[in-house]
């Protein structure tokens, strides 16, 4: 892989705007040359912000998607549009998305008019030209005001690369080609203990349950929409957040319902990115509402997390609306009982939405990411497996000859047997070794290797 001179902070930014529907999410897969962002043939689908860094001959830029501008809609749509309108606030370039096969629309003009009254760099793209004569078409949109429409087919890839071009010509001095180090590999970055990348944090939970408000303030910033509909949130939102410990890259996710409660393919497949943004993080938040309790669906997310292998963090939120002390005492058994099979983890009660207690969680996550990541010197694991079978022996002569951590992220450990241990003796060595090297709220892995005759 190249080495970036440039600071990704510091790269141009290009924002994706328009109206609903026109393809704004397909244009901007077809930047990144991947599936990137959910794309749905309805309105509504996109409602924040999404943001990633894309590549065209060399020269790299942030590129953001966002959902439909429509101010005069709904409360979500306002709030949709507030989202638009901040990432347009920062742009050095806009690139407005209309249709070609449908024409000028009084949305796409109210657009417009939007856009000329600021100082923005605008360009018009006429999407879905996926023919001659719609390409021919594209002059009407010369009455928006913002210059010719470039003919695109995001879906088809038809003129994608010209599309680029452009771009890449209209940030002028902003954009910088990469610099290849001829000593890198180009496959990819060897990243060492001492230069790995920021840790990734996911955000995760029931629909409804605050997680969208929590990453917002744990962001900073109004990045995720909040609203008080189930399903806010269609895709997983990433954010790298400096903070005094250093570089955190915050992930929120689609609210997770039971697969057989889902009739929707955009919730399908926001449920398929949520659950991808689990087996990508190096810790998870399990948001789970005070106020109901630990539900089911709480306890079949805490065990898709913790088969990922990240440590686990459960975030009581709400906790300001359960003022009954009885009720509080019942919601903390609860945790034990419900979810006693995700080990000793950190419990924290707190409120998004006033911040109580949210300050408490920064210590538990640096505790978490040193763990996640902590690797223990071969003979302080042997010493440990040794003095845990003097106590308690497998039985029929299986014992652990030799063990070494092959791995972190999370903590892998090899043991080499003489023969098969009982299962019950695995889950005993497991626990010693979590105990004895403080393995609190990270999940470790076991592999049991047979030695050779």
């Amino acid at each position: 892989m190249s080495a970036v001179d440039a600071d990704p902070t510091e790269l141009p930014t290009v924002v994706i705007v328009g109206r609903p529907n026109v393809g704004k999410s397909t244009l901007f897969n077809r930047f990144l040359g991947e599936q990137a962002a959910i794309v749905e043939n309805r309105p509504g689908v996109t409602r924040d912000r999404k943001e990633l860094e894309a590549e065209w001959l060399g020269v790299p830029f942030r590129v953001i998607d966002t959902g439909g501008w429509m101010p005069r809609g709904s409360d979500l749509d306002e709030k949709v549009s507030r989202q638009v309108e901040a990432a347009v606030a920062a742009a050095d370039l806009v690139v407005l998305v209309v249709d070609a096969s449908v024409g000028v629309l009084e949305d796409d003009e109210a657009v417009a008019d939007w856009l000329r009254r600021g100082e923005h760099d605008v360009l018009v793209v006429a999407n879905k030209a996926d023919n001659n004569r719609r390409e021919e078409d594209t002059w009407q949109f010369l009455s928006l005001g913002l210059g010719d429409a470039l003919p695109v087919s995001a879906l088809h890839g038809r003129r994608a690369g010209d599309l680029l071009d452009v771009v890449i010509d209209r940030l002028g001095d902003k954009a910088a080609p990469l610099a290849i180090d001829a000593d890198d590999e180009l496959d990819g970055h060897d990243w060492g203990d001492e230069d790995r990348p920021p840790p990734r944090i996911a955000i995760v939970g029931r629909p409804n349950v605050g997680k969208s408000t929590l990453f917002n303030r744990l962001v900073g910033e109004d990045r995720s929409v909040v609203h008080d509909m189930a399903g806010t949130t269609r895709d997983a939102i990433d954010t790298l957040v400096e903070t005094d410990d250093g570089p955190i890259v915050f992930v929120d996710t689609a609210g997770m319902r039971r697969r057989a409660k889902i009739d929707d393919s955009a919730e399908y497949y926001s449920l398929v990115r949520a659950l991808r943004a689990i087996d990508d993080a190096d810790i998870a938040l399990l948001v789970v509402d005070a106020s109901e309790g630990v539900t089911g669906q709480d306890q079949r997310l805490a065990e898709r997390v913790e088969a990922s292998g990240c440590p686990i963090v459960i975030l009581l939120n709400k906790w300001e609306l359960v003022t009954d002390t009885d009720r509080r005492r019942e919601i903390e058994a609860e945790v034990q009982r419900k979810l006693a099979f995700v080990g000793d983890v950190p419990v924290l009660k707190m409120s998004a939405l006033t911040g109580k207690g949210v300050h408490k969680l920064a210590p538990r996550l640096q505790d978490a990411i040193e763990q996640y990541h902590r690797r223990v010197p071969t003979r302080d694991v042997n010493r440990i497996i040794a003095a845990a079978q003097q106590q308690q022996p497998a039985g029929k002569g299986a014992k652990v000859l030799y063990a070494v951590q092959g791995a972190t992220d999370p903590p892998t450990f090899t043991l080499f047997v003489n023969r098969e241990l009982p299962q019950h003796h695995v889950r005993f060595l497991e626990r010693r070794i979590k105990e004895e090297f403080g393995f609190g709220s990270t999940p470790i892995k076991l592999r049991i290797r047979k030695k050779s005759d």
